[in-house]
């Protein structure tokens, strides 16, 4: 078990990739803090932080606290890093995957929406990873891994939803800007991006329904692509922006079959690849 008692946070963890990642490594023994804000079931959605932490429990032996966790609120942010200290004693690894998104064009962005996703992915990853840092330094292999994407500057990706692009590159800019600013503290920070769509909630009710489902992965992808980072030394293994295909690739991974909604039907790539 290759993260014994080490401690992860992970936003959004209430279901989909977060939940995912949460279960992965918690078979590996680690103690997971499920943060996010679902502490009531939405049908739409499912899940909550308190039955995610259940799942958790039940189906690896390990751990879990639910706190719920808007990141948007520092106040929050800084209650939550210090229940998890008070648990669990430090914390080893963040997973920063909350985020809000909208694929829309700049005239049918309103205010709100463009706010919103600015005080999430951008505000809220910057002051989840500050108010980690402090014992993140204290970890023998600390681990920061941020849910974004390659910086791929073709207007292609930038056009259609520029207030979301926006938001995307600034959370990969972050991670390039951390694994620097605190290479000499041994905390790795990078960024991580599945090639293809992934089967997500958002997927299914916002972006393309069952159809795109079925043309997507499952959440496990980044949950192993996770793991195969996080197990890394922090040394040598920092300021990248991973696609999820290039990690498995690494160790030598090729067939990726078994990651597909439906066996053998065609991907869907996902943005900014």
């Amino acid at each position: 078990m290759l993260l014994q008692n080490k401690t992860v946070f992970i936003t959004g963890a209430s279901r989909g990739i977060g939940k995912a990642i949460a279960l992965r490594l918690a078979k590996e023994g680690a103690n997971i803090v499920v943060a996010a804000k679902s502490t009531e079931e939405n049908p739409k959605l499912g899940g909550t932080i308190f039955s995610a932490a259940k799942e958790i429990t039940d189906t690896t032996g390990s751990k879990a606290l639910a706190i719920p966790l808007d990141i948007r609120f520092e106040e929050q942010i800084q209650a939550a890093v210090q229940q998890t200290v008070d648990t669990f004693g430090g914390i080893d690894i963040l997973i920063n995957n909350a985020s809000a998104i909208q694929l829309s064009g700049t005239e049918q962005t309103d205010a709100k929406k463009f706010d919103l996703m600015h005080s999430i992915n951008v505000r809220g990853t910057f002051l989840m990873t500050k108010a980690c840092i402090p014992f993140l330094k204290k970890s023998n292999n600390a681990h920061i891994v941020t849910l974004s994407p390659p910086l791929n500057l073709n207007p292609k990706w930038i056009s259609p939803h520029v207030a979301y692009t926006l938001t995307k590159y600034n959370m990969s800019m972050m991670a390039i800007g951390w694994a620097e600013e605190f290479k000499k503290d041994g905390i790795a920070s990078n960024a991580l991006w599945p090639r293809t769509t992934i089967d997500t909630a958002a997927v299914r009710n916002l972006l393309g329904g069952q159809a795109l489902a079925n043309m997507s992965r499952t959440v496990d992808i980044v949950a192993d692509a996770v793991f195969y980072i996080v197990t890394k030394p922090s040394a040598n293994c920092t300021g990248n922006t991973f696609i999820d295909e290039a990690v498995f690739a690494a160790e030598g991974i090729t067939d990726l079959s078994k990651y597909s909604v439906v066996p053998g039907a065609e991907l869907f790539q996902d943005l900014f690849v």
